[in-house]
């Protein structure tokens, strides 16, 4: 009998990172705290649940590289991959999913695994030095005993950002009288019709009250010592963005272009709040781009200025929940080990990923690595030229360390092509030259077939090597 994989956390990279080890046939303990030890952000005991949006972003593999991350976490036989396909729904271009039943089946199909032993329970302070293989995915909500532990054993401060969380509204309480559906550029995406979100419009006067509104709101209050804590780019409150420039909202999240008024074609809105399906039976949507600090009164009273949201009623609220990241390019090693303790592995958004799949990515590397370790066979990193290889470049190696006014540059970071090794524009094509529009797009294009070729050889030896 193998000794199991001791995995701690079973969100998104923790329930990858077990799916990938069972699949090599290697057991896994799977250890979860919910819904024993809750968490600001979390309303459940089920795995992989999804807290903040339900969109996995961006489904085009050719164009984008979050699509390409889907691309190559599909080849892979990704568990997280296959449940969020089974349980889309439409939302234009993107790949977004009914939050519940992905997560219901996620936990079911892993309970169910013969070689998966699920231990309720908080696993408070550094694991046991008995257990000789551990990969931590406790995600940037770690328990605080669990993440004190790993401070004292690194000597190193955790970064700390705060994410926000966007509110949900009943889908019968919108007007669409005033409200239409349609995808931006009406793009049909995975489970889409070209007509997958709903559109509330603003004229420029109520889009320059509703900015002020924001401004002006009452907003959550900080503790002392979180006064100095930064938010994550990628995801900034909506009245954090408001008050960086009047336009910015209409040139971000609001904005119009793509989109016609269904009701009033001939005139073209100033503004566009959307509204995403978030589960598959469509009475809920959730509203994009609308992360939020503001107190829950100041919310409803605030987003009910929307167009077609006057009578809105909320499923969920916007709230504020402070998350801790590794300074990873310190303390891991390329196999996502603690250099201080390489028998700790870590995984997830505690690595300093951001976003559901960049996540589930790492935990789906961080499950093979743990597995091939436990088999005796070598592991090799994907090259830098492939989604999962360049977000482990940059979190472990990739990132140029500076310093600031916390002691480190480091910060989350989305997959996106500017990680990848850079590559040749393509200027001409077929004897012709291109407009840059047209060399933006075929360079993207280039990007990911370099990608999936190289993630295909490199997976092919990864076979091999499991099978001999």
């Amino acid at each position: 009998m193998r000794k199991p994989i001791h995995i701690i956390g079973a969100g998104m990279a923790g329930s990858e990172a077990a799916w990938q080890a069972v699949s090599l046939g290697v057991p896994v303990i799977l250890h979860e705290m919910r819904p024993r030890v809750g968490t600001d952000a979390h309303k459940t005991g089920g795995f992989a649940e999804l807290v903040c949006s339900n969109s996995f972003r961006s489904d085009d593999a050719e164009q984008n590289a979050v699509g390409l991350l889907h691309w190559e976490m599909r080849r892979a036989g990704s568990l997280i991959m296959a449940m969020a396909d089974r349980h889309k729904v439409p939302a234009g271009g993107a790949l977004a999913v009914d939050r519940d039943a992905f997560s219901e089946e996620v936990t079911a199909t892993l309970k169910r695994h013969p070689l998966v032993t699920v231990e309720e329970g908080e696993v408070a302070g550094l694991p046991p030095e008995e257990w000789q293989s551990v990969i931590i995915a406790t995600g940037p909500l770690t328990s605080p005993a669990l993440a004190a532990a790993i401070r004292s054993l690194t000597g190193e401060e955790q970064l700390a950002f705060f994410d926000a969380i966007a509110p949900i509204v009943h889908r019968e309480t919108i007007d669409m009288g005033t409200c239409w559906f349609q995808s931006r550029y009406d793009k049909v995406g995975p489970g889409g019709t070209g007509k997958d979100y709903i559109n509330c419009p603003m004229n420029r006067q109520q889009y320059e009250a509703f900015v002020r509104a924001l401004i002006e709101g009452e907003k959550t209050d900080f503790k002392e010592w979180e006064k100095s804590t930064p938010y994550f780019s990628g995801c900034l409150p909506i009245e954090v963005m408001a008050d960086s420039g009047p336009e910015t909202l209409r040139h971000g999240p609001m904005k119009p272009r793509g989109l016609t008024n269904a009701h009033r074609p001939e005139e073209k809105p100033y503004a566009v709040v959307q509204l995403r399906q978030d589960n598959k039976l469509g009475t809920l949507y959730n509203m994009v781009g609308f992360q939020t600090k503001l107190k829950y009164a100041e919310q409803v009273k605030v987003f009910r200025t929307i167009p077609g949201l006057e009578n809105a009623e909320f499923a969920r609220l916007g709230g504020l929940h402070r998350n801790t990241v590794l300074n990873s390019p310190r303390v891991l090693d390329d196999r996502l080990r603690l250099k201080a303790r390489p028998s700790l592995r870590f995984a997830g958004q505690v690595t300093g990923v951001e976003g559901y799949v960049e996540s589930a990515a790492m935990g789906l590397m961080a499950g093979r690595m743990a597995a091939a370790e436990a088999l005796g066979l070598p592991f090799e990193v994907p090259p830098p030229t492939t989604a999962h290889g360049a977000l482990i470049n940059h979190i472990t190696g990739g990132h140029i360390e500076t310093t600031d006014a916390r002691g480190s540059s480091f910060q989350p970071m989305n997959v996106n092509f500017g990680l990848f090794p850079p590559i040749e524009k393509v200027k001409v094509k077929d004897g012709k030259r291109l407009k840059h529009t047209e060399q933006a797009v075929e360079r993207k294009r280039a990007y990911t077939a370099r990608a999936m070729a190289d993630f295909d050889t490199w997976l092919g030896g990864d076979r091999r090597q499991a099978a001999e």
